[in-house]
């Protein structure tokens, strides 16, 4: 069922909208790490550093589907705000257009240089083979990563978060169930990892879409609305591109860093891969809430409710707060014992004190980014981009330059040390942009 989120109780509107999103990446997440988790105790530490090598890759195509997912949102959410319900449907048909299009290129890119990018970030010798197994296969359903995300942006410009929710459920479910068979039970090492990823996803992406066409088809428009529109994707380009430039910027950085652990050996990069793949489950569920609020933001701009946004950003925050916390608890206090459910029985030594080490470093500093990641969420609603953009490059940019000069003297740890330090930076100039106001001059 859509929400309008420019009626009612703030807080009581947002929380209710936010938590299904917040209870949907967390499913995609578990089964995210369940692939690393069933690879490693399964199938050993190669598989799960094989697994954790091709990570960064895949980051690439989840970056252009989750950029796409942000551009669609904003844009369908102020059209669905002030109740254009004709724009909208174009902006949707629009949408899905460009991003089939746009999925079948990526899946060709992904073939072809999907080896040598493996190589260019000094993938170790005895895992290339099942880092490009695992790579094919993933690259292979990138049209159902696509499917899934925008339908999700859409349903959740529409205010509707349970829908994706109880789709992404039965996906994870699947998933575990799926890796458990063909990596316990056949014994298919990477390749049944991936298969499992494949088919969940796809299942997830095409129940998705058979929901959402049955609800765009029931809103009213009037006349026909065209399928696609040159000025409408202009419309949904000027915020998706620069937040597609951003995940991809990362995913890009991610690369450099990746190149770097690489050259530690796979011991390093297995305890890494455990360690990267918890980080992202805690940074994605704070993106997840700002991304809430960036159709909130989206919604109430389109209705002319500029009041509501502040009111917005204080309650996303404390949510966010709220989910950092337990995060930070278990990363840092219980470091081992979630570094090893991922590795086998009496499996220890460099990888397992990798991990550890990774998660006591970054996860005190989630406080810091979640400010940044709720400032980014009011920005992006507003379509202020070049402000959103300047601090995350700025992030980025800091993380890698000193990934690579503080891994001379310090190794690893040095690697790990330029998050902090990358966040707080960023953070800084994008609560200074937030509250300077800029999202309120640069509003769509």
């Amino acid at each position: 069922m859509s929400t309008d989120l420019t009626e009612g109780s703030i807080h009581k509107k947002l929380w209710l909208f936010s938590i299904p999103m917040l209870v949907s990446v967390m499913f995609q997440q578990i089964y995210n790490i369940a692939d690393s988790m069933i690879a490693g105790r399964f199938a050993g530490e190669d598989a799960l550093a094989a697994v954790g090598a091709s990570y960064p890759i895949t980051m690439l195509f989840i970056a252009v589907a989750m950029g796409c997912n942000i551009g669609c949102s904003v844009v369908i959410g102020q059209a669905f705000g002030a109740r254009d319900y004709r724009r909208m449907k174009t902006a949707v048909s629009t949408t899905c257009i460009t991003c089939a299009v746009l999925s079948v290129v990526l899946m060709a890119a992904g073939f072809l240089f999907g080896a040598p990018l493996l190589r260019l970030i000094r993938t170790p010798a005895n895992i290339f083979a099942d880092g490009k197994l695992y790579l094919d296969i993933y690259v292979g359903g990138v049209a159902f990563l696509f499917l899934y995300n925008i339908c999700t942006g859409i349903f959740n410009a529409m205010g509707d978060s349970r829908t994706p929710l109880i789709f992404l459920i039965l996906s994870s479910a699947a998933n575990v169930v799926l890796d458990l068979w063909f990596v316990a039970g056949l014994h298919w090492g990477v390749a049944g990892v991936a298969w499992a990823t494949f088919i969940a996803q796809g299942a997830s992406g095409l129940l998705s879409l058979a929901v959402l066409a049955k609800r765009i088809a029931a809103l009213p428009a009037g006349e026909k609305a065209p399928l696609f529109s040159a000025q409408m994707l202009g419309r949904i380009a000027v915020v998706a591109v620069p937040s597609i430039l951003q995940q991809s910027f990362i995913s890009v950085g991610n690369l450099f860093i990746q190149t770097l652990v690489n050259g530690f050996g796979s011991a390093v990069v297995a305890g890494y891969s455990a360690a990267i793949k918890l980080n992202t489950f805690a940074i994605t569920s704070f993106t997840t809430l700002a991304n809430g609020l960036s159709t909130f933001t989206a919604q109430n701009i389109g209705a002319g409710k500029l009041h509501r946004v502040k009111t917005g950003f204080r309650s996303a925050a404390v949510l966010a707060v709220c989910v950092a916390l337990p995060f930070f608890v278990a990363y840092f206090f219980f470091d081992g014992p979630m570094v090893r459910l991922f590795m086998q029985e009496g499996q220890g030594g460099a990888a397992l004190e990798t991990g550890r080490e990774f998660l006591r470093i970054v996860s005190p500093f989630y406080f810091v980014i979640l400010l940044k990641l709720m400032a980014d969420g009011v920005l992006r609603g507003a379509g202020a981009m070049g402000w959103f953009m300047a601090a995350t490059f700025t992030d980025l940019v800091l993380r890698v330059i000193l990934s690579f000069v503080l891994a001379g003297p310090f190794g690893p740890t040095g690697v790990w040390s330029s998050w902090p330090i990358g966040w707080s930076i960023a953070a800084v100039m994008s609560l200074g942009f937030y509250f300077a106001g800029v999202w309120k001059r640069k509003a769509l």
